[in-house]
């Protein structure tokens, strides 16, 4: 690899990898730009998904936050990737990775899109539906998410889709609605059906491995219901034997919504279960809703009803204070941390 000014080599151990990065890119993104697909969840140094050692170089990172990476252990070499820069040739240790993912995951694609329909779900979900206009189709895993720019500007939020690639040039996007939130505004005034709007991704590590077959439990909150239903049709077009359950935490009956969608997904899956957890109020009439409906969080109607947990394969989306009580839930189940699935999403002020 030429010493070029201002590009450094980046070593990954044990994998054996090795790429280019530019001093002013962040090393991250030099792998996606490269195709190596590095463990990642936020992207913006608030988790600790893509924490790795340095054996050796000189790396600097941008502002990140001390519960994701603390000083002591900056001190004693670990580095947040999405937050570093390299400023000579690096040898990096990954301490957490997928061999089968990493060379072989999908290409980050930048797309120019139209938008297609802009449709409320219930009081506080927007369904945003995309057609692909340049290329003409976005390529990812079920279970990934993208960058939306905000028009007009240099930021973008994040937003798992909610479909496959059943439908190559349309996607669909949940997104929550947030008092102030610059992207969710949006939807109520400032996008319209036709607009371009420019999309980049995929991200994230929130899909389904080939040739596992443990049971799936999906444990979803709000808007995180889009990525769980892009798992829960891939199962279905696929014709997946594997055993599934699905548990939505919602506060009140009415903010559940595509009941119906899921029921047709259930059908043609094996031994599967719609549960809605609420959290405030059950209804006074469960037989005019079409689900099963469970009093308490999503972590108290699960330990009532999963009696062998350690046992499945666990795909989490939603709120990050419900991912963090399940992901503290389910270590004190004995799940196994590589049978644990979910995307840090930071707080509404950045990635509403």
């Amino acid at each position: 690899m030429p010493d070029t000014p201002g590009k450094h080599k980046i070593t990954f151990e044990p994998v054996d990898i090795e790429m280019e990065v530019g001093e002013d890119e962040k090393i991250l993104d030099a792998a996606f730009r490269q195709g190596i697909h590095l463990m990642h969840g936020c992207r913006e140094g608030q988790c600790s998904a893509c924490k790795s050692y340095i054996l050796d170089g000189e790396i600097q990172m941008e502002r990140y936050s001390t519960f994701a990476c603390n000083d002591a252990e900056v001190d004693e070499g670990y580095v947040l990737l999405c937050r570093a820069h390299a400023f000579s040739d690096c040898t990096i240790e990954l301490l957490n990775f997928d061999e089968d993912e990493l060379l072989g995951g999908v290409p980050i694609q930048q797309v120019r899109t139209r938008v297609s329909a802009i449709e409320p779900v219930t009081r506080d979900i927007v369904s945003l539906r995309l057609t692909a206009v340049e290329p003409t189709t976005y390529d990812f895993k079920p279970g990934q998410y993208a960058d939306l720019s905000i028009p007009g500007t240099e930021e973008h939020r994040s937003f798992s889709m909610a479909t496959t690639q059943s439908t190559p040039g349309e996607v669909e996007f949940l997104i929550k609605k947030y008092p102030g939130g610059r992207f969710s505004a949006l939807l109520e005034n400032g996008l319209a059906v036709g607009d371009p709007l420019d999309l980049t991704g995929p991200y994230g590590s929130f899909t389904l491995k080939d040739g596992h077959a443990l049971p799936v439990v999906c444990i979803g909150g709000g808007a995180g219901m889009a990525p769980i239903l892009s798992l829960l049709r891939h199962l279905h077009e696929t014709g997946s034997t594997r055993p599934v359950r699905f548990y939505y935490g919602a506060r009140t009956a009415d903010d559940v919504f595509y009941v119906d969608l899921i029921a047709t997904l259930g059908e043609k899956l094996r031994d599967f279960e719609f549960v809605v957890c609420l959290s405030e109020s059950m209804p006074q009439d469960p037989s005019a809703y079409a689900f099963v409906a469970e009093p308490g969080n999503v972590t108290d109607v699960v330990a009532r009803r999963e009696e062998a947990l350690a046992r499945t394969e666990v795909y989490l989306c939603g709120p990050p204070p419900m991912v963090d009580a399940a992901m503290t839930f389910l270590e004190v189940q004995g799940v196994p941390a590589d049978q644990v699935f979910h995307d840090s999403f930071t707080s509404p002020t950045t990635a509403d």
